[in-house]
Parts: C-alpha cells; sequence; structure tokens
C-alpha cells in the first residue's frame, strides 16, 4: 500500500515514505518502474527539500532587526519653534489704540524661511549700493498676514496697532547681540546712530516678531537724516504710498523690501523730491 503526502505529513514521515517508496521500486527490479512510482518518489524528494528550507514556526525577530524610526534634518527643523513664544502676550505687548480693534489685527508672524533664534555674535550683515542688508539667516524679514491692503487704506490704521504686540521694546534689543553691536549711549534724537529697524515695516504689515528685527546702525560722521535707517525710512514711505494706490501689490513689496531694500532707492528719492511723505 502506498502513502502519499498531505499537509499533516510530518518531517519524520518523510524519511518512511522514501523508503517504502525505495521498497516499491526493488519489487519491480525485473520490470521498468512506472511512472506513479517515479512521480511519487520526485514528490517525496521535492517534500523533504521543502520541509528542510521552511523553519517549523516563525523566528522571532531580534531587536537589532527590529524598524528604528529615523527622523530627517527637515523633521527636526519642523519641530523647531518658527518665533518666540510668551505665556503672556497682554505683559510684554505696548498699550493699543481702542480703535485698532475693530480691524481684526490679531498680531501673528510668518516668516520667509524657516527661522529659530540665532546664537549671539552668529549674524553678519552685507552692503548692497553702499548700504548694510541684515543677514537673512538672522532676520529673513515676516509680515502679519491679518493686515491686508484693505487695513492698510483704513483711516484708522496707525502702526501702534502691531508695534511691540508680539515682543517687546526690550526683547528687540537681543538683536544687538545676534549682530555683535554694543548697544550705543545716547541713542536718541540727533545722537540717534542705531535703529532697531523691522526689516518688513509695519505700514507693509511687517511682522513684530524677531525673525524681523535687526540692528541698521551708522554712519556716525553724517547727519541724522543720511544714516542708513533714515534712508531706509524713505523707501517704506514710497513703497507705503505705492501700496495703498494699487500701483504695486503688498506680497511684491513686502517680499521685495526683504530681499534688498536698496532696490527702490532711485524711486524713492524721485518720490521724495517730487513732495512724496518722507
Amino acid at each position: 500500500m502506498w502513502f502519499y503526502p498531505s499537509r499533516h505529513t510530518s518531517r519524520r514521515h518523510v524519511p518512511q515514505l522514501a523508503v517504502l517508496a525505495w521498497k516499491g521500486m526493488k519489487r519491480r527490479r525485473s520490470a521498468v518502474p512506472t511512472l506513479v512510482t517515479l512521480l511519487v518518489f520526485l514528490l517525496v524528494i521535492v517534500l523533504l527539500i521543502r520541509l528542510q528550507q521552511t523553519p517549523p514556526w516563525p523566528r522571532p525577530h531580534s531587536m537589532a532587526e527590529l524598524p528604528v524610526p529615523v527622523m530627517s534634518h527637515r523633521d527636526r527643523a519642523a519641530e523647531r519653534p518658527r518665533r518666540r513664544e510668551y505665556s503672556d502676550r497682554s505683559e510684554r505687548a505696548g498699550p493699543r489704540d481702542q480703535s485698532c480693534g475693530d480691524l481684526e489685527v490679531t498680531c501673528s508672524s510668518e516668516y520667509f524661511r524657516q527661522w529659530h533664534e540665532p546664537a549671539s555674535n552668529s549674524c553678519t550683515p552685507s552692503t548692497r549700493k553702499g548700504y548694510p542688508i541684515p543677514d537673512p539667516r538672522c532676520t529673513p524679514g515676516g509680515i502679519d498676514p491679518s493686515v491686508t491692503v484693505n487695513v492698510l487704506r483704513d483711516p484708522q490704521w496707525r502702526t501702534r496697532c502691531i508695534r511691540n504686540c508680539e515682543t517687546s521694546e526690550q526683547e528687540k534689543h537681543l538683536a544687538y547681540s545676534w549682530y555683535g553691536i554694543q548697544k550705543p549711549r545716547g541713542n536718541s534724537g540727533d545722537n540717534q546712530v542705531c535703529e532697531l529697524d523691522h526689516l518688513v515695516p509695519l505700514e507693509l504689515g511687517g511682522a513684530d516678531g524677531m525673525g524681523n528685527i535687526w540692528t541698521e546702525c551708522g554712519p556716525n560722521a553724517t547727519v541724522l537724516e543720511n544714516r542708513y535707517f533714515k534712508v531706509k525710512d524713505r523707501v517704506e514711505n514710497y513703497l507705503a504710498d505705492e501700496v495703498r494706490t494699487g500701483r504695486v501689490p503688498l506680497a511684491t513689496a513686502q517680499r521685495g523690501i526683504a530681499t534688498d531694500w536698496t532696490q527702490y532707492l532711485s524711486e524713492a528719492n524721485r518720490y521724495c523730491e517730487s513732495g512724496g511723505r518722507c
């Protein structure tokens, strides 16, 4: 009698099946082995090989084989805060005009690139057309998205609606250490040589967060109106007028002044010479 392997066949049955198949072939030594005998013998051999290759139970994973989650540099950067967070905004915000509440300004910051607070003496400004440009790693510039064109055109709008609403004046002084500049004494009036400047100005919907603040200083040997921050004020006034009248889109002016404010110097000077608000 022949035994045919089935799914219940275990490893201990395989040798018995092989022996039975071999005995069946010996009984028919005088005759040519039948096709059925050969097929059974081959089937037993295949089954034996399969059982040798397949473990009887799943092999447990070692700790080295378990998948380990890896955080990319982009994920780490996304976890960093884009701006400094404070527990109580009312303690650091300056007094706001009651009329500003009707404008629905929320006082928030969106920067033009990923930003985190730089270390002391790590920021280096560059120069364009003889004027300073902030380090984009430290001061990328940013906007307050709640300050729209309609807000800028509203008669109730004043820059005090968002000035010092996110960072206090004292907190802004931290930018001096970023750029390795010692805060000058008596920095006011005609003796003012430095300004903690909003790169994207508040009158263009600039952010009040630290990623939009830089120290604009010098030159000392000149009158107040020719110092760098006063020259940049001309550009800010020119662009603000262009945006309110619809000649320049707000987003274009915001990104343009954050990239290189000196590119508007020629237009700003002509604007001032023609009686503009300078």
